[in-house]
């Protein structure tokens, strides 16, 4: 190894100042009037009430208190036979008032320890507001994995998770990780592999230290497009709602353009869902370029281009040089990265702005969205599907059972004998003199209660009733419905109108703040 490399260096930062913003961390830099946030996601000032906690040194202790840690890591690569490189990664853990602490792995080359620590006081504030029981956490390797062959990908995801394990920053009951940028089911299972043969080897439930993995490993079905579906339901909630349509003069409904900036896996899904549901998406837009058509662009077709070509050149569609942020629409879905929505460009046309994305907005251009009576869906509700069903596959790590299985058959032969019961009354009533009264159930009813066996004469094929896919939406569907309701609630409380993301924040840190009070501020 060349002379100054280190072979592996890991330490815990303690409470300096931030590279952006005197004092604390967690003021969130960028909110009301500072600089460098990555996207002004908060509408009260990141913690604002807490920026005189530093966080902590020592290793990961779970308790009371106002705890945060920061975990910085530097490791060396060996690429080849004489190359070298040092690997830099931040594990940022914002708020304990719930445990474990959870947070995405992003690979990126453009993060570092602020923009992680930011993006952890986005997760504490994200699951709050759909009311998943986690504290909110934040991993960045500073890579562009494009540039590195799958083995050197794997090199290092396991490295970061030694390190992580060693100064116990990972386990089922301390920190769970997640995919993020350029992250997937195969940096999940790398990390699980890991985790259960190192720190986690005796540890029963070690597979729940990670969420979003392959279902051989422990995963659920339905994470890799429980955001988009996220996006579909929190917009729903708002564009279904006549009190809003009416604030901002739509009618009520789905049958509404759209616009797309961002046609990964979170956009595309979203596209495919709105679709679905009767919306048109007349404009997307990638890296590559951006396209138009005004009778509306097919999702899977466009899926299926780009696999080979990119956005840029889709046979249906015309091309357009200008910015799609800008065009006329009902509803403008950025879906790409943080801090697209500026000042600069805030003469957007939507009526509805859904940030699928995080922190797509600056805290400027929300200022001028409001004064536009604009309605923002925020990020830390409407792209929180994939935090809710994280938290719905760590419940299945823990039970060690999947959802349904103990009652697939129970509900089956419940619906059965309802449907035997209407017959039965029914004949009673008016009587047999044409024969028996046939009922038959609707395909909406038989969907939910089929199984794969023949029972008392009745036929039905698979799958066995509700399956684990349909459990998890359908759980997914009800805490998006439930979160937009106590936003809607807190915005007429305080009389804010259409600023949701200061309602949500509210509703945020009112069960935050609940559950310290509660627990007593004793150390």
């Amino acid at each position: 190894m060349p002379a100054g490399i280190i072979q592996s260096e890991s330490r815990l930062l303690k409470g300096a100042p931030s590279d952006t913003q005197s004092g604390s961390y967690w003021l969130l830099p960028g909110w009301r009037g500072g600089s460098g946030y990555v996207g002004g996601s908060m509408a009260v000032r990141g913690i604002a009430g807490w920026a005189g906690a530093a966080p902590t040194s020592g290793a990961a202790g779970h308790g009371g208190g106002l705890r945060r840690h920061v975990l910085e890591v530097a490791f060396a690569l060996c690429r080849g036979s004489s190359t070298w490189e040092v690997v830099q990664a931040w594990w940022a853990q914002h708020s304990q008032h719930r445990l474990p602490s959870k947070g995405g792995v992003r690979f990126s080359s453009s993060i570092g320890v602020n923009k992680v620590k930011a993006l952890a006081v986005l997760m504490t504030y994200k699951c709050t507001v759909v009311d998943v029981p986690f504290g909110g956490a934040m991993a960045g390797v500073r890579i562009d994995p494009r540039k590195y062959a799958e083995h050197e990908l794997q090199k290092i995801m396991r490295h970061f998770t030694v390190e992580m394990a060693k100064k116990g920053f990972i386990g089922p009951g301390i920190d769970v990780l997640a995919p993020d940028v350029s992250t997937g089911e195969r940096e999940m299972s790398w990390i699980t592999d890991t985790y259960t043969h190192t720190l986690g080897y005796r540890d029963i439930n070690a597979q729940a230290c990670v969420t979003g993995k392959p279902i051989s490993q422990g995963g659920i079905h339905g994470p890799q497009s429980a955001t988009g579906w996220g996006v579909l339901h929190g917009t729903e909630n708002y564009i279904t709602n006549t009190d809003y349509m009416d604030c901002i003069g739509l009618s009520p409904g789905f049958r509404k353009t759209f616009v797309l900036q961002g046609s990964g896996k979170v956009g595309l899904l979203t596209m495919k869902y709105l679709h679905k549901y009767g919306a048109c998406c007349i404009y997307a837009g990638e890296t590559d370029g951006a396209i138009y058509n005004p009778r509306g662009i097919n999702a899977k077709e466009l899926e299926d281009y780009e696999q080979g070509h990119g956005t840029s050149g889709f046979p249906k569609a015309e091309p357009y040089n200008g910015s799609i942020l800008e065009v006329p629409c009902n509803i403008l879905i950025p879906a790409a990265i943080d801090k697209q929505l500026t000042s600069e460009n805030a003469s957007v046309q939507a009526k509805i702005i859904a940030e699928a994305a995080n922190g797509p907005t600056t805290p400027a251009a929300h200022e001028i969205f409001l004064q536009r009576n604009i309605l923002v869906m925020l990020d830390m509700y409407v792209n929180a599907g994939g935090v809710t069903v994280s938290f719905f596959e760590w419940l299945k790590n823990l039970n060690h059972v999947s959802y349904g299985q103990l009652s697939f058959k129970y509900k089956w032969k419940s619906s059965y004998h309802l449907l035997q019961s209407v017959q039965h009354s029914l004949e009673q009533w008016f009587g047999k003199a044409r024969g028996e009264i046939p009922i038959v159930p609707s395909p909406e009813f038989q969907g939910c209660v089929t199984v794969s066996t023949t029972m008392e004469g009745f036929t039905c094929s698979p799958p066995p009733g509700a399956s684990e896919n349909d459990i998890v939406y359908s759980g997914l569907a009800y805490t998006m419905e439930q979160s937009a309701k106590q936003i809607m609630t807190m915005a007429a409380r305080y009389s804010l109108g259409l600023d949701q993301r200061t309602a949500a924040s509210l509703c945020a840190l009112e069960k935050v703040f609940t559950v310290y009070n509660e627990a007593g501020f004793t150390y």
